[in-house]
């Protein structure tokens, strides 16, 4: 990471940026359901972003849960050609420490069994996977996300 990439609250015109740039994140749209505005208006204190410049080069969408002093990671997307330059990580990294001063004990992630990039990326981020064994040795939590859609689901104390 350079000195001119600055982390900041993610705006409206940095939240349009991804909107209609999300194939340079995600490599297509698949994701687009999950950019739900609420993330910038509802929880835009843990909304935030990467620049340089003008220019969005990662974000991470969360919120904190009083109810269970738990720090969720909704989204975390690095631009194709600024990954594995430790901005998915800084931003993980940040979250973290506001999570623990929000009073949370721990941080949680979901992403499917067949997302082995994301899996691969929340284990290199200290994540350990919950839920039973599955085909391919991954573990998942059965109809997390409703009937017969399993999810890997991440925790990691803080």
């Amino acid at each position: 990471m350079t000195d001119s990439v600055l982390i900041s609250k993610c705006t409206k015109s940095d939240f349009d940026q991804i909107l209609t740039q999300l194939t340079d994140f995600w490599g297509s749209d698949r994701t687009a359901a999950f950019h739900h505005p609420v993330f910038l208006y509802e929880f835009g204190s843990t909304a935030w972003v990467l620049k340089e410049g003008e220019l969005v080069l990662a974000y991470l969408f969360g919120f904190f849960s009083g109810e269970t002093a738990t720090g969720y990671i909704h989204l975390v997307a690095v631009r194709k050609e600024w990954q594995k330059k430790g901005l998915g990580r800084h931003l993980v990294e940040e979250f973290a420490a506001a999570a623990r001063l929000a009073g949370c004990t721990r941080m949680k992630a979901i992403t499917t069994p067949g997302n082995l990039d994301s899996i691969q990326f929340h284990l290199a981020m200290g994540m350990r996977m919950s839920g039973e064994a599955a085909p391919g040795d991954i573990p998942v939590v059965r109809d997390y996300s409703g009937p017969g859609m399993d999810r890997v689901v991440f925790i990691r104390e803080i």
